[in-house]
């Protein structure tokens, strides 16, 4: 099996403090002034209420399993992919690191993976948001 390859992100001026903030192990999500509401994918306007006074806010990069799928063919598997609800409250679409992919489980906690970057699987890019079990 061949390692398993992943698209360098292309961060554009709208995107470019949330791909820092992974370099620096942050997750940064923004979050709206008007409505209150946290939004991921990062982007200026609020996709709640339409607002443009959106504001970038540094999570504690944690939460939980809302669904996952673990790949056992193709080229790099076995691997996991999951919707991840962070405890701010949206949900994004991450990778998930773990010894053992059978124990992962819906509800389980996560948390930011402290090595977020693998140079051989994204090139030069900027991190990506890998998640892993927490122990909680």
């Amino acid at each position: 099996m061949s390692a398993r390859k992943l698209p360098a992100p292309q961060p554009n001026p709208e995107t470019q403090a949330f791909w820092d903030g992974l370099g620096e192990g942050v997750l940064r999500i923004k979050t709206c002034e008007a409505c209150g509401k946290a939004h991921y994918y990062p982007r200026h306007i609020c996709p709640h209420c339409g607002s443009a006074e959106t504001r970038w806010l540094d999570t504690r990069g944690e939460g939980e399993i809302y669904s996952l799928s673990v790949m056992r063919r193709g080229d790099g598997a076995p691997f996991a992919v999951a919707y991840v609800t962070l405890d701010e409250g949206p949900a994004l679409l991450t990778n998930l690191v773990a010894d053992d992919l059978d124990a992962l489980a819906i509800g389980q906690r996560v948390r930011l993976a402290p090595q977020a970057r693998d140079a051989e699987a994204i090139g030069d890019g900027p991190s990506l948001p890998f998640f892993t079990p927490s122990g909680d």
